[in-house]
């Protein structure tokens, strides 16, 4: 084909400007730069530089948005090219609410905007600074939603939940496909029930003034049928309307009627006292414990619901120890509850989730080491060593200490007798102390296992009389349960269909008698010293730990 000489001239000239001896720009883009590509460059060199100041948490989100960021050729999220989104909008609105959820809204450093619909001028930095600030404020967020605000075991050691954080690129992701982000953030607080009637709770008390009810003051004892002036106090602490009674004339607040005795007694079963109606020093107690300040204790309690993990378990035991009960749930119902005894101060409950996996009926008690040397030790050694393999002189007083107790030595595998060791010379750890099953044995007949490094666990008790005291706070750390034949049979009926005359069974050969699960149940130990009740009343119990005092100044309340 000929070319005109105008057209071969141009293609001419235009080959030898393209030639690399002549090119201008050897590497132009492939397109010129537009107003969002320079945003995103803008957000790429904020990224790059040092990220210092910053906690492990905080360095953690930097590192997950510069890897967001490269992934998606820094794509963004909030601002387009002119200016915050609806999406950046609606994120905002819903972190200003932090506090209906718990949190503070001033944990969240968020970007300065226009008014929506003002016509408000953006530059490249603002936008980066945008897009950067709501990154790190969702991420936060989410971080918090789920527990991340504190390190639990730095408050105590007996704080050991499982946070289950969320991954912060993979958060990213999420708020970078969502279309409602609102619900999308709402999503990573605890879809807990209780969360929820608690929330309620907070916005109520926070809302509102908080009835104030006159304390019950000390007192006779008071039994349904009798008057007295304290009678009055009572029904307004307790809400139970006066009723004229029949052929009377007229209605008095001061006559302990049935109406008030039904409502002493489900308060005294709320609270773990003996539901008996008699309104004594325990029952006053328990009517004048009011918290001095509700809204830190539901914030505290909000908090540690962040810990439980999200999938409780279908079939699952939960144990709230300020409130010294046991409970097992089915499909989200409480299908059993019963009392138990927790640790005292110094051998505290710990708080974590576990599985149990086993049963044992008739099970030995292998005693550990910190009450081999701080509570046996001492009595052996009381009265001096004795003869034999280990050396010394003495006395059958350790033997004596020893069948009293129930108590079996070995060393190596081997029987020990207790007069024949100078216990003053030894390692009392190296020997293996136990309890054989059966008789005084302190496990009684049932043990339940999920083992975990606290060495914890559940279990009978022959000791059944502590379990009429409203603090129940006598253990080492395990929990004992009042009625453990109960329990065992709701969780192995179900689990491998074992009724009560196969437990009775069991225990009766005296013997030993493991049983594996054939499905773990989850297992949970709580501390939760508010809780709303089934009739949407606020219920507290004794911060017998301080653990919420712990967390109040943590979360600086």
């Amino acid at each position: 084909m000929r070319l005109l000489p105008g057209i071969a001239f141009g293609l001419v000239l235009s080959t030898a400007l393209a030639s690399p001896a002549t090119a201008i720009e050897p590497d132009a883009p492939d397109r010129l730069l537009t107003r969002l590509d320079a945003v995103g460059i803008a957000v790429e060199k904020r990224l790059a530089a040092p990220f210092r100041h910053a906690t492990s948490a905080k360095k953690r989100d930097h590192g997950a948005l510069v890897a967001f960021y490269t992934e998606h050729d820094n794509e963004l999220v909030w601002v387009d090219e002119n200016g915050p989104t609806a999406k950046a909008r609606k994120a905002i609105a819903e972190l200003k609410r932090a506090g209906d959820y718990g949190l503070d809204a001033k944990d969240y450093d968020l970007p300065q905007l226009g008014e929506d619909g003002a016509e408000t001028s953006y530059d490249t930095n603002q936008l980066a600074e945008i897009e950067l600030k709501l990154s790190h404020a969702a991420l936060a967020y989410a971080r918090h939603a789920r527990g991340g605000r504190i390190v639990p075991s730095r408050l105590s050691k007996y704080l050991d939940p499982t946070l289950e954080l969320p991954e912060p690129l993979g958060a990213m992701e999420k708020f970078a496909q969502s279309s409602d982000v609102a619900a999308t953030l709402r999503d990573y607080q605890p879809q807990h029930p209780q969360f929820e009637t608690l929330r309620q709770k907070l916005l109520e008390t926070r809302g509102s003034s908080l009835k104030q009810y006159a304390p019950v003051p000390k007192g006779p004892l008071i039994r349904p049928g009798q008057k007295h002036p304290h009678v009055a106090l009572t029904r307004k602490r307790l809400e139970v309307p006066v009723r004229t009674p029949e052929g009377a004339s007229a209605a008095d607040p001061e006559l302990y009627d049935s109406d008030l005795e039904d409502a002493v007694k489900a308060f005294q079963k709320r609270h773990g006292l003996r539901a008996e109606g008699i309104i004594g020093p325990a029952t006053r107690r328990a009517m004048n414990a009011r918290p001095k300040n509700p809204v830190k204790k539901i914030l505290a309690n909000m908090e540690r619901w962040r810990w439980v993990p999200r999938e409780v378990g279908e079939l699952h035991v939960r144990v709230n120890i300020p409130e010294f009960r046991i409970r097992v749930f089915e499909d989200g119902k409480s299908i059993h509850t019963e009392r138990v005894v927790v640790g005292k101060l110094k051998n505290q409950t710990p708080i974590f989730s576990d599985e149990m996996e086993r049963i044992v009926f008739n099970p030995y008690w292998n005693i550990p080491n910190s009450i081999k040397v701080k509570e046996i030790l001492p009595y052996l050694k009381r009265d001096g060593g004795g003869g034999g393999f280990f050396g010394g002189g003495g006395t059958t007083a350790q033997s004596r200490f020893v069948q009293r107790n129930n108590l079996r030595i070995k060393y190596r595998g081997r029987p020990v007798d207790p007069a024949s060791v100078d216990w003053s010379s030894v390692d009392v750890r190296r020997f293996h102390f136990f309890q054989p099953p059966g008789g005084p044995n302190v496990l009684g007949d049932v043990k339940f296992m999920f083992p975990n490094k606290h060495i914890v666990y559940m279990h009978d008790t022959p000791t059944k009389r502590l379990f009429n005291q409203p603090v129940r706070a006598y253990s080492h750390g395990c929990m004992r349960i009042r009625n453990p034949k109960r329990l065992a049979e709701i969780l192995l009926s179900r689990d491998s269909g074992w009724t009560m005359t196969r437990i009775n069974r069991a225990i009766g050969s005296g013997k030993n008698w493991p049983v594996n699960l054939k499905t773990k149940i989850p297992v949970h130990m709580t501390y939760f010293t508010a809780w709303v009740d089934e009739n949407g009343k606020m219920r507290y119990a004794r911060d017998i730990y301080g653990h919420d005092a712990r967390m109040i100044a943590a979360l600086k309340l």
